[in-house]
């Protein structure tokens, strides 16, 4: 009786260790990998030029002398409102000016409530636009060029933000600087 007492209290001690789950763990992370979808960066088509041109009207395939006293809603197209994308590798900048370079709004991913990596992303600029398009559609500018800058992921996503949101583009502009040869030395890669 005391041996059968004995075997039971140690029978209730002991650990038992499964070993089944360690052996198929790398298994079972492989086929949940498999079965997740593909990590998508960016907005559907941006590889791609995907801006819808029924928005823009043809009008002439590249400028001419007579294209700055051309009229676009009844505003000549030297006197149009411009504005300006600035798209950094870590935020998009989107600046409203008139033809003289009066600043007249300002606004960034950040100010759409996009903060640290978020803002660089081509989803936080397509937002970013389309907030900054609504604004300034109510101050009454319809009919606009753009002057795009730089090489960010946020470059293509916010032509489609501002044409999602009903602003007329008549031009597009690049002014990124292209530099064919460093005049300086370069600086010094970072070291990890």
């Amino acid at each position: 009786m005391f041996a059968r007492n004995l075997s039971l209290i140690l029978a209730n001690q002991i650990c038992r260790i499964h070993s089944s789950v360690v052996r198929f763990k790398p298994d079972d992370k492989r086929t949940m990998l498999k079965s997740m979808p593909k990590k998508e960066e960016g907005v559907l088509g941006e590889d791609v030029l995907a801006i819808d041109l029924t928005g823009f009207k043809k009008i002439c395939d590249f400028p001419d002398l007579n294209t700055p006293d051309r009229l676009f809603d009844n505003i000549p197209f030297k006197m149009l409102p411009i504005i300006h994308i600035r798209s950094h590798k870590n935020n998009t900048l989107f600046t409203l000016t008139d033809h003289e370079g009066q600043v007249k709004m300002i606004r960034s991913c950040g100010c759409d409530g996009f903060k640290n990596c978020r803002k660089k992303t081509s989803i936080a600029a397509q937002i970013t636009a389309t907030s900054f398009a609504k604004i300034i559609s109510k101050m009454g500018y319809k009919t606009c060029r753009i002057c795009i800058d730089g090489i960010g992921p946020g470059r293509m996503s916010s032509f489609k933000g501002l044409q999602l949101a009903g602003i007329n583009i008549v031009s597009i502009t690049d002014s990124t600087l292209i530099i064919d040869y460093p005049k300086q030395r370069p600086r010094a890669a970072k070291s990890l």
